[in-house]
């Protein structure tokens, strides 16, 4: 008889498959963000993503009357932190910069994460995860040092520079939430993404002109909202449940690579060598921040 995948290895893989669903949004965003505006583009799809979760807050509606007030408090910030700040501020980067670099610039949540998660959940890192930060930086400082800024890309950077630090609070918030595991992930999932979606949606109807939408338009938007966002967040949540602070925004680090390739295939991007060499060595540091997790637990 086949012995059940451990449990730390399911949730290592339910996270990467989280992050290659992740790494597709940003190539279909790219793809749309011309047509829709980033506030009402984000608001909607996370407003169709919460009507697709509805029917599990349902299921869960006396679990839900059960929550106490600190509970409430920390789905609350984790809505405004997760959803509305940093995929919000995705959107609006998107709108300025390539795929690539901003994917680049977001992996800096890493830093915050690891001192966030020393001061605040307690939570240790090895000397080999540190050895991994640091050269996964490495990388990406490499990436960095043969870009220049054209004049119009500064205010892609500072939303990114806001994007990530909202990034790095929202995945403290969600382990803070998800590590002892006594609220379901469905209700955590569904809760703060219903908050963040209306605070998208409503902010970027004020703010924003409603577009005229096309039937690809709303595919996209669709697509995003049920396997990309309503399916993908839960199994997240899930994996949050079993995997530190550090280990899952490494793993959500993974992207840049991911991002890269789709970036290359779908967009006709061009990445030189020296660009690839720099993903390589952001890719190695992700690997070693991952590596004390097989021989440790399992």
């Amino acid at each position: 008889m086949k012995e059940p995948m451990p449990k730390r290895t399911r949730a290592i893989w339910q996270a990467l498959i989280v992050t290659l669903l992740w790494s597709t949004s940003w190539i279909l965003i790219k793809f749309a963000i011309a047509d829709i505006p980033p506030l009402i583009f984000a608001g909607l799809r996370y407003s169709f993503a919460s009507l697709f979760l509805l029917p599990g807050l349902l299921k869960n509606k006396s679990s839900i009357s059960g929550l106490k007030k600190k509970d409430w408090l920390l789905l609350i910030f984790l809505g405004i932190f997760f959803y509305f700040f940093t995929q919000g501020g995705q959107f609006i980067t998107l709108q300025y910069l390539e795929t690539t670099t901003f994917s680049m610039l977001l992996n800096f949540s890493a830093i915050f994460i690891a001192f966030l998660g020393i001061i605040f959940l307690k939570e240790k890192i090895t000397w080999i995860q540190w050895l991994g930060i640091i050269i996964f930086i490495t990388g990406v400082l490499l990436y960095f040092s043969s870009k220049s800024i054209n004049g119009g890309e500064w205010i892609g950077y500072a939303f990114a520079g806001f994007t990530v630090l909202a990034n790095a609070i929202a995945s403290l918030l969600g382990r803070r939430v998800n590590r002892n595991a006594e609220i379901s992930a469905t209700i955590t999932t569904g809760i703060s993404m219903n908050i963040g979606a209306i605070l998208l949606l409503a902010t970027g109807l004020v703010t924003e002109d409603f577009p005229v939408l096309t039937i690809t338009n709303w595919i996209v938007i669709l697509w995003l909202a049920s396997v990309n966002t309503a399916l993908a967040f839960t199994l997240w949540n899930k994996s949050l449940q079993v995997l530190s602070a550090v280990e899952s925004g490494i793993i959500n680090n993974s992207m840049l690579v991911q991002i890269a390739l789709l970036s290359v295939i779908f967009l006709g991007d061009i990445l030189s060598t020296h660009d690839w060499i720099s993903l390589l060595i952001a890719t190695l540091g992700i690997v070693l921040v991952n590596f004390k997790s097989n021989f440790h637990r399992d």
